[in-house]
């Protein structure tokens, strides 16, 4: 995660005359939202296309969020709002733990800056994705709210899916989603109409309720840090927990892809990972960030394989140095401990 700004106060010089003789600059915005809109500051110079520096633009028009409860059983397998904890039994409730979340968590929750999809904007662009106006695009395991909101308020049709229930609970209230205004953009009309932004909460494609919700028709779907290889397919024995169960085959899963996607639409893979497990050290799944999927797969499936986990290092250090994650408490070794994969596949 990037690190927080600090408040800084900046004092004019005195003036000779006249009622105002002292004048002191606005205080920075120390919120959630003031973080990533300096963040978007930082790594605008590393934005080629048009489609990434409105993304980044776009940050101006997210609105802040006040702290909100949400409950969780014990065993954090399923969690509710604070209306729905509400109306439990009191036995039931009285063994639930509470959690305040504020502006941070809501737009970072575990995962960190949305402005990290920038590179996956890049790349999309690089192959004729020049916006998402009007664009129906659905995110696998998205896990933060912010860029799909960012992507919505440009005129895009974002549909994530998660199995985390907490994301369920966190993005219930009104406005998290349905109809998302459309962020201004320095020297363009401001367009009519709206986005739109929808989170479908279970197993998608192996449970039949989120296979229904998720729906068809996509002109890209894309997944950031969640279609690892390592989650999918462990190279060594890992604790269940840090792995990802997809519920189908390899093909059937990349078929689902071929089924919902329009012909011409994309499928890209994103995945960002820490330097490989030692093979003294305990395994680390998320640290192979290539394709769990081979090509052959996907070319059965009814795709052209554009790019197989191909890297992307120096770009993505690009990214962190300016997103700050070199630096702070916990500064992370970008040479040697982050590195990057993806896969773009487009549907025959």
């Amino acid at each position: 995660m990037s690190p927080r700004a600090t408040v800084a106060i900046a004092l004019c010089a005195l003036g000779l005359a006249g009622p105002a003789q002292a004048k002191t600059a606005p205080a920075a915005d120390t919120t959630a939202v003031g973080a990533i809109r300096s963040e978007a500051r930082a790594v605008a110079p590393l934005a080629r296309a048009p489609l990434t520096r409105a993304f980044l633009r776009a940050t101006d028009a997210l609105p802040h969020v006040a702290t909100r409860a949400v409950y969780r059983d014990s065993a954090r397998t399923r969690a509710w709002t604070e209306a729905e904890a509400n109306a439990l039994p009191d036995t039931l409730r009285a063994r639930l733990v509470r959690r305040d979340l504020d502006e941070t968590f809501y737009y970072t929750t575990r995962y960190g800056s949305p402005l990290a999809y920038m590179r996956p904007l890049e790349i999309l662009s690089e192959h004729g994705v020049t916006s998402v106006d009007g664009k129906r695009i659905l995110d696998f395991g998205y896990g933060t709210v912010g860029h799909l909101r960012l992507l919505a308020s440009l005129g895009a049709d974002m549909v994530g899916v998660e199995v985390d229930p907490l994301l369920r609970a966190l993005y219930s209230a009104p406005g998290d989603q349905g109809a998302i205004a459309r962020a201004r953009q320095p020297g363009v009309p401001l367009q009519k109409g709206t986005g739109h932004l929808e989170l479908v909460d279970g197993r998608w494609p192996a449970d039949a309720a989120a296979r229904a919700a998720v729906g068809d028709r996509y002109d890209v779907v894309m997944s950031k840090n969640t279609l690892k290889n390592g989650y999918i397919h462990p190279a060594r024995a890992a604790d269940p927990r840090t792995l990802i169960d997809l519920g189908v085959s390899d093909s059937a899963y990349v078929a689902e892809l071929a089924r919902i996607v329009k012909p011409g639409g994309f499928v890209l893979i994103y995945n960002l990972s820490p330097a490989p497990s030692k093979p003294e050290e305990p395994y680390k799944p998320w640290s192979d960030g290539r394709c769990p999927f081979a090509r052959p797969v996907w070319e059965a499936a009814g795709f052209e394989v554009l790019e197989f986990d191909r890297t992307d290092d120096e770009a993505a250090r690009a990214m962190a140095h300016a997103l700050g994650w070199d630096s702070g408490e916990h500064p992370m070794d970008l040479t040697n401990d982050l590195f990057s994969h993806y896969t773009l596949a487009r549907r025959r």
